[in-house]
């Protein structure tokens, strides 16, 4: 097995001022655990990198075609959006569809998460909504998991919802751990969110790789989604969206926060898994091209938009570089 080295370090001036341990498990097509980083059986949340498992019981049951959504609904629902005019399109034609308004997201609002979100928000003067909230579209989905299924819409958020007890079960079925072994607390959003290791997460996604390069039709689906329509999984610079499109979809990254990401690889049969252990974002980014890199499955040299998240200047408020965010070890 292959030992990463992920840690992300900050420096001002001459000095290290900071280190961000990371933690990380790679799993290949026999299932095999093939390099990690640190401890593999690290457990946290999963957060939003479950996402694309959380709306496969939706597609299964035959309720999301039945609505008539196509690739743009099913993109948004597993996205994390970044609150741009674009993402608040789409999640609000969800809700119509289904009769309903932003008011039923069990989400609150929050400011956009993409720089031109926030901007376009700041100059619109508008009042933040529940359509802003980046899980927005993985809402409107349960929304409309339940109101398809003919089950109550009330509390579709919370883990004993059928809505919930079916996603679980998804994501039990494709980490291979049981149900009983997965604590379970509240994400960001409101939505009920599992505790797994990171082997077992890498192995999930691993799994969704083998199952679109198969083209088996639900993990084909999804992949096809985010693929034609990157701008909805994440947004203008985020980096799930980038790296799909400088990647030419060939890299499908879930970001999850307190430094949690997932990434799948479909030609390889790959997974990746990380955590970074105090949870910094702007750590968190740059492990996993650091890690993608290690395993060559990015050059060293890497386009210019993504280069930029792994070898970053830290400035102070005159703008003047005082500083650097870089990878500890040479890639």
């Amino acid at each position: 097995m292959r030992a990463l080295t992920l840690d992300i370090e900050v420096t001002r001036g001459d000095i290290v001022e900071s280190v961000h341990r990371v933690h990380a498990a790679v799993v290949g097509p026999d299932e095999a655990l093939l390099a990690a980083a640190r401890d593999a059986g690290f457990v946290t949340m999963w957060r939003s990198c479950a996402k694309f498992f959380q709306v496969m019981p939706f597609l299964a049951s035959g309720g999301f075609d039945a609505l008539g959504w196509g690739p743009e609904e099913l993109a948004l629902a597993c996205a994390s959006h970044g609150g741009e005019p674009e993402h608040l399109a789409v999640a609000a034609r969800m809700l119509t569809s289904l009769g309903l308004d932003e008011g039923d997201l069990a989400c609150g609002p929050h400011e956009p998460l993409s720089s031109r979100g926030a901007k376009l928000w700041r100059e619109s003067g508008a009042v933040l909504t529940r359509l802003h909230n980046n899980c927005s579209g993985k809402h409107a989905a349960m929304l409309a998991r339940a109101k398809t299924a003919g089950w109550s819409l009330h509390g579709y958020e919370g883990a004993d919802h059928p809505v919930q007890r079916d996603a679980l079960g998804e994501v039990s079925a494709w980490t291979g751990v049981p149900l009983d072994d997965m604590p379970i607390g509240v994400d960001g959003c409101g939505v009920a969110v599992m505790a797994l290791p990171l082997e077992r997460m890498a192995l999930a996604y691993a799994r969704w790789a083998r199952a679109i390069a198969a083209e088996e039709p639900v993990p084909t689906r999804i992949a096809t989604a985010v693929r034609a329509h990157p701008q909805l999984l994440g947004g203008t610079e985020r980096f799930d969206t980038l790296l799909l499109q400088e990647t030419d979809g060939a890299i499908i990254a879930k970001v999850g926060a307190e430094g949690v990401h997932s990434v799948a690889v479909p030609s390889l049969g790959l997974g990746l898994a990380l955590k970074v252990e105090d949870g910094a974002l702007r750590a968190q980014h740059a492990a996993v091209l650091v890690a993608l890199q290690q395993l060559q499955v990015l050059p060293s040299e890497l386009p210019p938009r993504l280069a930029e998240f792994v070898r970053k200047g830290i400035r102070n408020t005159r703008g003047a570089v005082v500083g650097e965010l870089r990878p500890v070890a040479a890639v």
